[in-house]
């Protein structure tokens, strides 16, 4: 419970909002009290103003006894002393506490003064304006409040903020709560979701549509859970591919070294039987190797050695090599590259890929037809294009061309030996190499293949 993300962040945002909501509530409250208090003390200054201006105008026993007498039944006292400070009439009768307070040995300013304050304290509040009559003080005019009225004040005020305080500490849990809820509930359902995944469960549908970051990490999860099964399903395929290219080589070597084996076969078929099991050898070695390379290329554990030398150099080793074989169908290898064209590539890799790619234009490549290597140079890239004039392959093939282990013609594959392998290590070594390749292709006019690599500094013809 206490590690749950929901109550975490419900609990910082609830301690946040806490301290937020007292330090607004302390210095509300403050402010109120004080106002409170300070509209009470000028309303006993102002009262006993306009009592003082009344004597002012005539200070007589009649005019104190009437201030007095306004003041009976009034809430607060009235005091009216001589200059001497000695009581002439007092609404109420003048205690010890109160004539304490009105105690004083300085004199006040003519608008008024208080003379006690402390509400929480003193038994009173009072007010002091002397009465002056021709530039000289006559007397005083006190205004006494009990301060136990402005204490109940303040504890009424104190407790509405108290229940105020107590509602806004609820509402405010109880909105966290739901808002935490409302956050992390998807977040734990994609938690959920990623467990089953884990678990081998890969159709997972969420069901939110949200425009937020919440929305975009749901998108990302149901696309993990579709790449995941996707891989699963191409491993799945992958692994019965290789089961079935291997089966096939080791049946015709056994089925073979059986037939080589009996006394009763002839010298002659057990020679022909012995050269079909080193060719079949041979094909299961490459595929091995093939295996393996594809494995160090998706591992990136296989090095780019990049040097700056004649693009031409790897094409021409290639021709060379593939002659007898062109000789024997009687293709024709026709290339067009500039000898003064310079790319920084790995030579034994590049060699590689354009072996591979002539080694399939000559497999699907009719008789006395002809292959051509086209090399060209463009503003930013170097294009290198191995067209054939073979068969062709049909559109709805062409974008898994470079998928591995998927072969075109799986019923004839046997046939020109392939294994669907050697188009995905051309492309992993382009890419490698930062560029890309493409195939196109008419069924019954041919298919070419056009690498791209982008140029660096150093790619360039010499002469430019």
């Amino acid at each position: 419970m206490k590690n749950k993300l929901s109550l975490k962040i419900g609990l910082l945002f609830f301690v946040f909002i806490l301290i937020i909501e007292s330090i607004l509530f302390i210095f509300l409250y403050f402010n109120l009290v004080n106002d409170r208090v300070d509209e009470l003390l000028d309303g006993i200054l102002i009262r006993g103003d306009n009592h003082r201006d009344v004597l002012e105008q005539s200070f007589t026993e009649e005019t104190v006894h009437h201030v007095a007498v306004m003041e009976t039944n009034a809430p607060n006292t009235v005091a009216i002393t001589d200059e001497h400070n000695r009581v002439i009439e007092s609404s109420e009768p003048v205690t010890s506490e109160m004539a304490s307070l009105m105690a004083h040995t300085d004199t006040g300013p003519h608008e008024g003064r208080i003379l006690s304050d402390d509400w929480r304290n003193d038994p009173y509040v009072v007010s002091e304006s002397p009465i002056v009559i021709n530039d000289e003080i006559e007397g005083y005019v006190y205004m006494l409040s009990d301060a136990g009225n402005i204490r109940t004040i303040i504890n009424q005020l104190t407790n509405q903020f108290i229940l105020a305080g107590i509602l806004t500490l609820a509402l405010t849990a109880g909105t966290i709560f739901l808002l935490t809820r409302f956050i992390t509930a998807p977040i734990v359902r994609m938690r959920e979701a990623t467990e089953r995944m884990s678990k081998g469960e890969l159709d997972i549908t969420l069901g939110y549509v949200r425009n937020d970051e919440l929305g975009e990490l749901e998108f990302s999860i149901r696309k993990l859970a579709q790449d995941l099964e996707k891989v699963k399903q191409e491993r799945n395929d992958f692994l019965a591919s290789i089961a079935h290219e291997l089966r096939t080589p080791l049946t015709y070597l056994k089925g073979y070294a059986d037939m080589a084996g009996r006394e009763a076969t002839k010298e002659k078929d057990r020679a022909e039987y012995l050269v079909i099991l080193k060719e079949e050898a041979e094909q299961l070695n490459k595929l091995v190797n093939n295996l393996f390379e594809l494995a160090k290329l998706d591992q990136n554990t296989f090095s780019i050695e990049k040097q700056r030398l004649p693009i031409r150099q790897p094409i021409d080793a290639v021709a060379k090599m593939m002659e007898p074989l062109l000789k024997e169908k009687g293709i024709t290898l026709n290339i067009r590259c500039p000898e003064d064209l310079y790319a920084d590539i790995d030579p034994e890799r590049f060699q590689q890929v354009i072996l591979n790619l002539v080694d399939n234009a000559v497999k699907y490549s009719h008789p006395s037809s002809a292959i051509q290597i086209i090399v060209a140079e463009g503003e930013n890239e170097i294009t290198i294009n191995v067209s054939d004039q073979g068969e062709g392959i049909a559109k709805h093939h062409l974008p898994y061309l470079f998928d591995r282990l998927y072969r075109v013609d799986k019923s004839r594959s046997r046939e020109f030996g392939g294994s669907g392998i050697g188009l995905a290590i051309v492309k992993k070594i382009i890419e490698a190499h930062g560029g890309s390749i493409e195939a196109k292709s008419v069924v019954g006019k041919g298919t070419e293949m056009i690498i791209s690599l982008k140029k660096t500094c150093g790619d360039m013809s010499i002469n430019e």
